[in-house]
C-alpha cells in the first residue's frame, strides 16, 4: 500500500504553497533518477505528498486559459487585496481564497497508473464521495472537469470543487480547490474555468447546506476517500 505525507500548511499564500509542492516534487523526481542510474537499491522508502492549505485571496490562470477570464484590472486587483498568478496547470482562471479547502497531491504516478485523464477522475470520485459524506449529491459533466451539482429546473448546474493538475516524469503538481465556506463574490472578478454559459455557476457546500461547515471534518472526509480511491495510507 502506498504512503503518504499528510501536510496541512494552514492559510498560506499561494506562491509559498508552490514551494512545498515544487520542493516535493523534486524530491521524488530526483529519487526517481538516482533509482534509474543505479544509485539507490532500497525503493521501499518511497513517500507521496499530500498538501492541505486555504490561500490567501489569489485567481490563478492555467496554462489553456485566457486572461481574457479575468474580468479586474491591475489596479483593481491591488484594490482589493487579490493577487494573480499564471501556472503551468490545466485548466482556466479560478479563485483560491479562505473557507476553501486546497488540495495538492504530490504523487509519483510511477506507484499507481499512468493515465492522467483516470487521474483527474479519481480526485473527482474522491470530492463526489466526500459530499456524499455530507449530505450533498455531486456527479460530473461530461466534457467538463471538476465536481458539479445538477440544476433542477431553471436553475443552473453549480460547480463546487475545480481541478487543475500538471505532471512531470509522471509526479504529479497542483491538484484540487473545494469551496467549503468560500466567500462566492470572489468569482465575480473572472469568468470561472472559462465557462461564460447562464446554465453553470459556482457554489459551496456552507450555500447548499445553509450553514457553516467545519473544514477539518471536510479534510478528514477527503483523507479517508483518497485512502478508499487510491489505495494507500496516511502517515
Amino acid at each position: 500500500m502506498k504512503r503518504v505525507k499528510y501536510n496541512d500548511l494552514g492559510r498560506i499564500s499561494y506562491q509559498e504553497a508552490l514551494v512545498y509542492q515544487v520542493e516535493a516534487q523534486r524530491a521524488l523526481i530526483d529519487r526517481k533518477l538516482k533509482i534509474r542510474d543505479g544509485n539507490i537499491d532500497d525503493e521501499s522508502d518511497l513517500i507521496h505528498n499530500l498538501f492541505f492549505c486555504e490561500h490567501k485571496p489569489v485567481y490563478t490562470l492555467g496554462r489553456s486559459g485566457s486572461i481574457d477570464n479575468l474580468l479586474y484590472s491591475s489596479p483593481e486587483l491591488s484594490q482589493k487585496g487579490i493577487e494573480f498568478y499564471k501556472t503551468n496547470r490545466g485548466g482556466d482562471i479560478t479563485y483560491h481564497g479562505p473557507g476553501q479547502i486546497v488540495g495538492y497531491p504530490v504523487f509519483d504516478l510511477d506507484e499507481f497508473y499512468h493515465d492522467v485523464h483516470r487521474y483527474v477522475r479519481d480526485i473527482e470520485e474522491v470530492i463526489i464521495m466526500t459530499m456524499k459524506d455530507f449530505g450533498i449529491q455531486t456527479l460530473r459533466i461530461e466534457g467538463l472537469t471538476g465536481v458539479w451539482i445538477k440544476g433542477e429546473g431553471s436553475d443552473p448546474d453549480r460547480k463546487i470543487c475545480a481541478i487543475g493538475v500538471h505532471i512531470s516524469r509522471w509526479v504529479t503538481l497542483h491538484g484540487f480547490a473545494l469551496n467549503v465556506n468560500t466567500e462566492l463574490q470572489y468569482f465575480e472578478g473572472i469568468v470561472p474555468c472559462g465557462i461564460s454559459e447562464e446554465s453553470k455557476t459556482v457554489t459551496s457546500m456552507q450555500k447548499e447546506l445553509g450553514h457553516i461547515v467545519d473544514l477539518d471534518k471536510v479534510k478528514y472526509s477527503i483523507m479517508n476517500n483518497f485512502e478508499k480511491v487510491f489505495d494507500l495510507r496516511f502517515i
